[in-house]
């Protein structure tokens, strides 16, 4: 998430620096160190793979993955210093390369972080017997500008985060000025160390720094601050003790100096001349330090521990003898010890009212400088600009121009292996191996001094070459040049005069030895200016010869000062072009970078979209199977509903046909019926009596009779074949079909007279119409008994079978 933009207060444009190492970077030094354990009983979750390499290991009981597997996670550093490692190894691997740069006019910052309890102070203090960086890092100090120191109060700080100089007399006066105040506080004795830290400064290894310049004068101050619930206090402060009412420690303000560099406004700055006297003073601030005893630890840090190591350096005049009395040629430089308080939890220390306070504002400090580290990291591998927030914090603040260009940056990582603080390092761990990818800025190397160099040393063989003349011509050795004057060495080379005291008037050899003595003076007098014409002579010579000498080397040097201009132009083009390209490289990296996350999201895409076709694919293949499936099913179901319906088909067609036959067979039955009617009908016809006799009137028929008559009649059987049906009956298909015809019994010629001759052919046309009448009527009637019981198929014709839905 994107911190909202803070306000910043107004700020003067930084002064701008030569560009020759200000493009060049180094990322942040990370180092990890390994405690022993408190007991061999303890469980361990770190193990030491190699050099560079630490492997954590899950206690028992810890949560494991998803998988049910623990999960070993590895973290590589700059070096890694195991359980058997000396404090003399990590200063040589850690520190040493610090201080030889504070030497060298460079900053340095050297920090231990870590949970609490890992050994921290023990890392940054030592032990007795084993001292620890801080009394190693001041004795390699001193060892180196031991001869070089200059007299006390030459360098004087002005309470601006500078230095001012004074000469010899000025300082000899603010000497005895401060002697004489017995109220002031006095710098350390020069006495037998404490016998309390003894142990720790009697460091056996002394190391000396390379390339000290020899030309230069140098003063070592002192500070010692703490850092306690995000306020700064001055342990080195005098504060008079008033038994009645003790007054709290003063906090003090960060300010900005004309460099824009952040310092302690008001912090006591002690000036030291050995590390005996430097050590104790920071012993003395050590004693007021606030330590707590908690669950954890014994001896716990409540607050961040601030020492500041300030060198400062000015060149010799022209003799060789002074110090040149020029402010801008003053170097400070200086080296911040830094002992972070240890991150813990309050559900483990169980902290309760100021101790609580106190480990919240502990844990809030790192976690801005966390913070601080993450945005740093953002803003440098993405080229984003985010506001750094080092405001939000003391520690952060007071520390942020080492992390803009001022210095080198150490962190030294102090682990603990014993399980209870698995999770705690492994945050830790994370942290530091996230620092690691922070880049500093190169500090920029101090301009050149334009004075010649071995000046000290030519003066100082000066003073040996004088002195050793002296012993030829028998004056004083080791006396100074002022004591005895020349005159005085003079008068002691020529010959003692005679004694001169005239007690007699008539003493002629008193003035003849006296004018004799003063001749024989004159004379060597007048030999010495002869000597001293002649030494004048060839010491003018000699010094028109140094001029014409000295006119070359200046020739020479302006005509290499011309060579360095053009190799300086050359150098500053190159430089221009370097920075150009530099730019150009870190435009193509950024637009790489860009490239590279739009490649990894196209990637992205890509595999997702393969995964998505080869999910598609894998759903199709398997519509694909059902549909085969399916399809294998329908046919199937096809082909069994085919032949179900082929068969229900040749069943109806069966029934139909069987429906026909039985129509037709109640038609043949019908006929039949009808041509037995008319056949018995024709048999029983009256003979037509005579016409001279009345015909007698017929009986009219009944219908009983009719029906006994028809009853009576059998027709004849009809051939036929026999079929088993699908129900389990039987069916009949005949084969010869029979025509029946019935004339009517009665006939309508009785009704009618006879009147004309043509009677036989209205009897026919009588006849046909009875017959046509009786054939309607009796194929009426057999309609009607269609549902009765007259031959096999009149069953099914009269009651048609219920068809299925």
């Amino acid at each position: 998430m994107i911190r909202p933009a803070r306000g910043k207060t107004p700020r003067r444009p930084a002064l701008k620096k030569p560009p020759n190492n200000s493009n060049l970077k180094d990322p942040v030094g990370v180092y990890c160190r390994v405690r022993p354990l408190g007991s061999e009983d303890q469980e361990c979750c770190i193990e030491v793979i190699s050099e560079t390499t630490i492997q954590l290991h899950p206690p028992e009981g810890s949560k494991v993955n998803r998988n049910g597997e623990f999960k070993e996670t590895q973290y590589s550093f700059k070096n890694v210093f195991g359980l058997n490692i000396s404090q003399l190894e990590l200063f040589d691997n850690v520190a040493k390369p610090l201080v030889d740069d504070v030497i060298h006019c460079k900053n340095g910052l050297l920090f231990t972080y870590g949970v609490t309890g890992s050994g921290k102070t023990h890392t940054m203090t030592g032990s007795p017997g084993e001292g620890g960086l801080l009394p190693r890092s001041l004795d390699m100090i001193f060892n180196s500008i031991g001869p070089y120191q200059a007299k006390r109060y030459v360098f004087k700080p002005d309470d601006k985060n500078g230095m001012e100089i004074q000469t010899s007399v000025d300082a000899l006066l603010e000497r005895q000025k401060r002697e004489s105040q017995t109220s002031a506080p006095k710098t350390p004795s020069r006495q037998r160390p404490d016998p309390e830290f003894a142990d720790m400064i009697n460091v056996e290894d002394t190391c000396k720094a390379e390339g000290v310049d020899e030309d230069s004068v140098y003063s070592v101050f002192v500070s010692y601050i703490e850092i306690y619930n995000n306020y700064i206090y001055d342990l080195l402060e005098e504060v008079p003790y008033d038994p009645i009412r003790p007054k709290p420690p003063q906090s003090k303000i960060l300010r900005e100096d004309q460099n824009h560099n952040m310092y302690v406004a008001g912090c006591t700055e002690v000036e030291v001349k050995s590390t005996v006297e430097a050590f104790e003073v920071f012993w003395k601030g050590q004693k007021k330090r606030r330590i707590a005893n908690t669950q954890l630890n014994r001896e716990s840090s409540r607050s961040h521990s601030v020492f500041i190591i300030k060198l400062a350096q000015a060149p010799l005049d022209a003799d060789g003898d002074n110090v040149l009395q020029d402010k801008d040629q003053i170097s400070v430089s200086q080296l911040c010890l830094v002992d972070l308080a240890g991150s813990e939890r309050t559900s483990r220390t169980r902290a309760e009212g100021s101790r609580l306070r106190e480990a919240g504002n502990i844990n809030q400090s790192l976690m801005t400088l966390r913070t601080c580290m993450e945005v740093l990291r953002e803003n440098q591998m993405y080229g984003t600009n985010k506001m750094v927030p080092y405001r939000d914090s003391k520690v952060t603040h007071l520390f942020k121009n080492y992390f803009d260009g001022e210095g080198k940056v150490r962190m030294i990582v102090c682990v603990n292996p014993k399980a209870d603080d698995y999770e705690e390092t492994m945050l830790v761990m994370r942290f530091a191996e996230m620092t690691q990818e922070v880049e500093v800025a190169r500090p920029v190397d101090r301009p050149i001094c334009g004075l010649t160099p071995g000046r000290r040393n030519r003066n100082q063989a000066f003073k040996e070459e004088l002195t050793r003349k002296l012993e030829e011509r028998g004056g004083p050795v080791n006396g100074d040049l002022e004591n005895p004057s020349t005159i005085e060495i003079l008068i002691q080379s020529l010959p003692p005069l005679p004694p001169c005291n005239l007690v007699d008037v008539n003493d002629d050899q008193t003035l003849p030895r006296l004018i004799e003595c003063l001749e024989k003076r004159h004379r060597i007098r007048q030999m010495m200016i002869d000597e001293l014409d002649k030494t004048a002579g060839s010491f003018k010579s000699m010094l028109q010869e140094f001029d014409g000498t000295l006119m070359a080397k200046d020739n020479f040097i302006q005509e290499q000062r011309g060579k360095l201009g053009d190799r300086d132009r050359i150098i500053t083009g190159q430089k221009s072009e370097v920075d150009r390209l530099e730019k150009k490289v870190k435009t193509l990296e950024y637009k790489i970078d860009i490239l590279q996350k739009t490649t990894n999201i196209y990637e992205v895409d890509k595999r997702s979209l393969q995964q998505e076709l080869e999910t598609k694919d894998q759903k199709l293949q398997r519509e694909l199977s059902d549909k085969r499936r399916m399809e294998a099913r329908m046919q199937g179901v096809v082909s069994n509903t085919k032949m179900k319906w082929e068969k229900e088909c040749e069943r109806r067609v069966a029934a139909k046909q069987m429906e026909m036959q039985n129509k037709l067979w109640v038609k043949d039955e019908k006929l039949k019926q009808l041509k037995a009617i008319v056949t018995e009908s024709k048999s029983e016809r009256p003979e037509r009596p005579e016409r001279s006799e009345r015909p007698e009137k017929p009986e009219r028929p009944s219908r009983e009779k009719d029906m006994v008559k028809k009853r009576s009649v059998s027709p004849s059987p009809v051939p036929g074949e026999v079929f088993k049906t699908r129900g389990g009956g039987q069916s009949v298909q005949f084969t010869d079909i029979e025509t029946l015809k019935q004339e009517s019994p009665t006939s309508s010629t009785n009704r009618k007279r006879r009147s004309s001759g043509n009677a036989p052919v209205q009897q026919e046309e009588t006849t046909e119409s009875e017959w046509t009448d009786v054939e309607t009527r009796c194929s009426v009637a057999v309609e009607m008994r269609a549902g009765s019981n007259l031959g096999p198929g009149y069953q099914h014709h009269g009651q048609p079978k219920r068809r299925k839905p």
